[in-house]
């Protein structure tokens, strides 16, 4: 067994559980974090997009009463039925457009520079998103969503096919320029992204299996469990975070980070060619 191995999937673990909930991108601080620590051959990159699956059962659990109140609910209850159909009407955008387009995101926005340039625009929208006043928001709760007010949603979350953008950062701001509350927002973030994660998780394996063997399992489960503990510490501290507070802490975190890489770039200090 690999120690040095596990240690790097443990620390990629910590880095997508505690950024892919949050509007600074996951995808972005993994291509990262997998250069420094010299991690990103192929089948590093089927196991970034894999680890999204631990942090996703960080979100069924904290959420598991209102997902099981929806499945129950589903054969007879209206609130129950509208609900699913909004989540799947959010999901279908972004399904459609990464089947379409993901090799050729892959193939030419996965690179350092376009995570920084991306970073730095998510933050200008988030800054934008934010000087509205709090009165603008239509939609005090998930029951209140329309199913237009999903498909909205859903649109704006392909953006977060860019590296660097942030799936959740779509969403959320997104949601709120729509009309939704910062806390309906973040909640319908949540819930859009068990399927999407669980799918391309799930696709990703499915896909690249050639390149995996059965040697591959402790690194894995080891970038799961670390994905999942620090997903559910970061969805807990976001909850009680949208309460009282606004994104604009998080839009100059971007500005700062793309900088930095842009700055490392181009003066050469760090090498993220690979």
């Amino acid at each position: 067994m690999d120690l040095l191995l596990l240690i790097k999937a443990a620390i990629m673990g910590v880095v997508e559980g505690l950024t892919e909930f949050l509007p600074i991108s996951s995808t972005g601080h993994l291509i990262l974090a997998g250069t420094l620590l010299d991690f990103h051959d192929e089948r590093a990159k089927v196991f970034e997009i894999a680890i999204q699956t631990g942090a996703i059962f960080a979100v069924i659990i904290v959420f598991w009463q209102r997902i099981r109140a929806t499945i129950v609910g589903l054969p007879s209850e209206r609130d129950a039925q509208r609900f699913a159909l909004n989540v799947v009407i959010g999901c279908v955008p972004a399904v459609v457009l990464g089947l379409l387009l993901g090799k050729a995101i892959k193939a030419h926005l996965f690179t350092p520079t376009v995570v920084a340039l991306a970073f730095i625009a998510g933050a200008f929208v988030i800054l934008w998103a934010e000087r509205r006043p709090p009165s603008a928001a239509r939609v005090q709760s998930l029951d209140e969503l329309t199913p237009l007010d999903a498909l909205k949603v859903g649109l704006a979350q392909c953006f977060g096919l860019v590296p660097g953008t942030s799936r959740s950062g779509s969403t959320i701001i997104g949601g709120m320029l729509f009309g939704l509350s910062r806390q309906v927002a973040t909640d319908f973030s949540f819930f859009l992204g068990i399927p999407i994660l669980i799918g391309a998780g799930g696709y990703s394996l499915y896909k690249e299996r050639a390149l995996l063997s059965a040697a591959d399992i402790p690194m894995f489960a080891v970038g799961l469990l670390f994905a999942f503990l620090s997903a559910w510490v970061c969805i807990r501290w976001l909850l009680r975070y949208v309460a009282s507070h606004s994104f604009v802490p998080f839009a100059w975190y971007r500005i700062a980070f793309g900088v930095l890489i842009l700055l490392t770039a181009h003066f050469g200090w760090v090498d993220w060619s690979a």
